[in-house]
């Protein structure tokens, strides 16, 4: 005869309307809480070691308010042109252009090895484990490390950029591969095909679709790390204009317009990656 326990009602929390409460007792609440109320009681903390000496806090509100509308709403350009500018930007834009397409090229051959269906597992944990230091590495660091090696450029730019887009594309390449049918593949190994056999005819056919995804998904995210390259190495392109105007120029009006320029093209670029999406992954979208 199987024995039942009753709980004692006495131990049982419940809200204010009756229901049970889950989530009591829950560790890893708790920690959460109490993680927020900590990192609070810092940044309040923090507010009392600031140096206000001369601060005058209504001035600074209203010169604050006067620079965000001149450079917003009175946009223009004083020291180039319209087609510089279009030339700036295509020069940022072949930047993360370079970076994506040769990273997703040389990514793909790792990804193949870092997979564990189609590599030996030390093989596929050494590369994983290379890609993953390279990753936690930012990319503006590894455009520095190779600025200093091959000089202040938009080489430096590209090297840097390009090493972080492999160690991001590997990843995802290589969790694309992994989700394949495991069926497909013992399928092809049962006919005696070879390795490359089976990742042109039973990897690369499921799996296109995710590639192209993420290879997008990483141009748009060297389009921004080229903008802010363009300052920290030199590399040129709207990014170091942008740095021009705000840190020598001090013109605002140009520092708007360049924000502008800059936004519409990453909206630009959202727009295409959605259309993407819709057409190849038309069931996640409609999902979200």
């Amino acid at each position: 005869m199987e024995m039942v326990r009753e709980l004692d009602p006495a131990l049982i929390k419940r809200k204010r309307n009756g229901e049970i409460n889950i989530k009591s007792g829950n560790k890893i609440d708790v920690v959460v809480k109490r993680t927020i109320w900590v990192l609070t009681a810092l940044t309040i903390l923090a507010f009392f070691f600031f140096d206000y000496t001369g601060l005058q806090l209504d001035r600074a509100i209203t010169e604050t308010l006067h620079n965000i509308r001149v450079m917003f709403l009175e946009p223009g350009l004083s020291h180039f042109s319209w087609g510089e500018a279009f030339y700036q930007v295509g020069v940022t834009l072949g930047l993360g252009v370079l970076a994506t397409i040769f990273g997703a090229i040389i990514a793909f051959f790792l990804s193949l090895m870092a997979a564990e269906n189609l590599s030996k597992p030390w093989l596929s944990n050494t590369v994983r484990i290379v890609v993953a230091f390279i990753r936690a590495v930012p990319t503006v660091l590894w455009v520095l490390i190779f600025a200093i090696a091959a000089g202040l450029g938009s080489e430096a730019a590209v090297l840097g950029m390009l090493f972080h887009s492999v160690a991001y594309l590997v990843k995802a390449f290589s969790e694309s591969f992994e989700e394949v049918n495991p069926g497909i593949i013992e399928a092809l190994r049962a006919t005696g095909s070879s390795w490359w056999h089976i990742v042109i005819n039973g990897v690369l056919p499921s799996t296109f679709t995710y590639l192209l995804s993420w290879t997008f998904l990483r141009f748009e995210i060297n389009f921004s790390v080229a903008v802010a390259m363009g300052a920290a190495a030199g590399a040129g392109g709207i990014g170091f204009e942008l740095f021009m105007a705000s840190g020598f120029y001090f013109d605002l009006r140009e520092v708007g317009f360049i924000t502008y320029a800059v936004l519409i093209i990453a909206i630009f670029l959202e727009v295409i990656s959605t259309r993407l999406k819709e057409r190849y992954f038309p069931s996640s979208v409609k999902t979200r």
